[in-house]
């Protein structure tokens, strides 16, 4: 998947102000997290009042973890964001059901990486994949160059999302050894567990914005 830039997508948003602070430091992307447990949940009707606050042109994703297609369509109507990213051991039939569009979360393992790209790729309902290096909101990195060596694998190109353990002071190798269409970030502009730093969050996207230059003059 050809790109010009790298998209960013903030995760883990819970109020407004971090919201709003991620559109403003040039953010694509602010992710609603729907899973109990998670110091980063978020009710669907909060989300969906600070969806409604959203700038034009910043996108909204839900995401979602083991939901049945019936809690998934619920969600949907509770708080209709844009795009849904499923992050969990859901189907492929269930991700068939619940799509078009939808972004197919999974986590990196080396032994796994390239047969988990050319199942997912396949999928016409599947809309971009992102790689993390947990099951989620974890924090964890991974080995970035072995996942720009097995995107190659995918049986129809799809857009790739890095997430896991990105920050302002790594995000940018990641980008050279991946040169994904997305990278997504959390845990990496908190001041703590579910608290948005809303300086952390300018030094990020201007860093993805370095990176993506460097590499247009390399």
């Amino acid at each position: 998947m050809s790109r010009v830039r790298t998209r960013v997508k903030i995760c883990g948003i819970r109020d407004r102000a971090a919201a709003l602070a991620a559109a403003e430091a040039g953010a694509d992307a602010v992710g609603f997290v729907f899973v109990g447990g998670s110091k980063r949940s978020i009710e669907p009707e909060d989300a969906a009042e600070i969806m409604y606050a959203l700038p034009p042109m910043v996108t909204s994703v839900g995401v979602v973890r083991d939901l049945s297609v019936d809690e998934f369509c619920d969600l949907e109507q509770r708080c209709p964001c844009e795009l849904m990213q499923m992050h969990g051991s859901e189907s492929e039939k269930t991700v068939a059901t619940c799509g078009p569009g939808i972004i197919r979360g999974i986590r990196f393992d080396p032994a796994t990486i390239a047969s988990e790209l050319k199942r997912w790729s396949r999928m016409a309902e599947v809309g971009a994949i992102l790689v993390d290096g947990s099951a989620g909101g974890e924090g964890e990195s991974f080995e970035w160059a072995r996942l720009g060596d097995a995107v190659g694998e995918m049986v129809v190109p799809k857009p790739i999302i890095v997430a896991g353990g990105l920050h302002a002071d790594n995000v940018a190798d990641a980008i050279r050894a991946v040169r994904p269409w997305a990278v997504d970030v959390s845990s990496g502009v908190e001041s703590e567990p579910g608290v948005k730093d809303h300086g952390a969050i300018r030094a990020f996207c201007e860093a993805v914005h370095t990176a993506d230059a460097a590499l247009r003059t390399a």
